[in-house]
């Protein structure tokens, strides 16, 4: 058994088919033929239908076993580049969406600026989204909704930031400059899907108060809860920094006394060691929100800026 051989298998789990497998390994499909059969002799499993050309139960297995085998021979040259010191290359960045809006404008900046030769890529997704693609190793690093619980992944917090709600002008709440929890059982509340942190978070301080949330819709996505507020199809607790300090409209943010803080940090994962474009980025995304994320209104940063256990 070789590498060859399990790469054809992980391709054509991945692409389908043994032609597609062939093409995306830039080979003739005989050759792939001829890699799953000598696979299938010595370890003496059957380990694809020939009848349904799908993956057995028994190739599944394999799959999974030479994923992990391929990625750490990957993980190899990636720890022998992250020892060079030359700060050029691609770094390939994940990012929240209410984080990114105010932070990548200058982070990017600042990086071309202090290393030209870098080539960032940036994605923006949720926290649920990111941390899976970054431990398969399709982004580097991450700036994500903490916690987040993983022995593979370095997880560092950067900066807290206050929830608040937002409502429309024609809402009830409107024009209040803040509100008790025991009221936001009140009116039904645009919230996060159960599975997602900030939920967990809301849910956890509305239980200590022992107040019952009613769910108008469940929201993926912050931004688009965000949107949804301001048209005022409902009330909504966002972070602090989904509501830009310029903006102005028919919305009120509204205080709650009782909403935690929200924690935000970078996450990457530990093994294979960062390169130094990566490296780099994390040192540039510390230095400015230190310098500059206390500016945006309800964010904090230094020692302060965790009171509390991160939730």
């Amino acid at each position: 058994m070789d590498l060859r051989q399990i790469s054809t298998l992980v391709a054509i789990a991945d692409h389908g088919s043994f032609s597609a497998a062939a093409k995306a390994l830039f080979t003739v499909q005989s050759n792939v033929s001829a890699h799953i059969a000598r696979l299938e002799k010595e370890l003496g499993i059957i380990v694809i239908d020939r009848a349904t050309g799908h993956i057995t139960d028994e190739g599944n297995l394999v799959v999974e076993r030479g994923r992990r085998i391929l990625r750490e021979f990957d993980d190899i040259s990636a720890d022998i580049a992250a020892l060079d010191d030359v700060v050029t290359g691609d770094t390939r960045l994940g990012v929240i969406g209410t984080t990114g809006r105010w932070l990548m404008p200058q982070f990017l900046t600042r990086l071309q600026q202090a290393h030209p030769g870098v080539r960032p890529t940036i994605s923006e997704g949720g926290t649920s989204s990111l941390i899976p693609r970054l431990l398969a190793g399709q982004i580097d690093a991450a700036i994500v909704h903490l916690p987040v619980e993983n022995t593979e992944l370095f997880v560092e917090p950067l900066f807290a930031e206050d929830l608040v709600l937002l409502v429309h002008s024609k809402h009830p709440w409107h024009g209040l400059p803040s509100l008790p929890m025991s009221a936001l059982g009140d009116h039904p509340l645009l919230l996060p899907p159960r599975s997602a942190t900030l939920r967990r978070i809301i849910s956890r301080a509305a239980d200590t108060h022992g107040v019952s949330l009613t769910v108008k819709a469940e929201i993926d996505g912050v931004r688009l809860m965000t949107s949804l507020a301001f048209e005022g199809f409902g009330a909504a607790i966002v972070p602090a920094t989904a509501i830009p300090n310029w903006l102005t409209g028919d919305f009120s943010r509204i205080t709650v006394p009782g909403l935690p803080r929200r924690v935000v940090g970078w996450v990457q994962r530990k093994r294979p060691r960062p390169g130094p474009p990566t490296r780099e980025a994390l040192n540039i995304a510390r230095e400015l929100i230190n310098q500059r994320g206390g500016r945006q209104p309800g964010l904090h940063v230094g020692t302060d800026a965790f009171p509390l256990k991160a939730p």
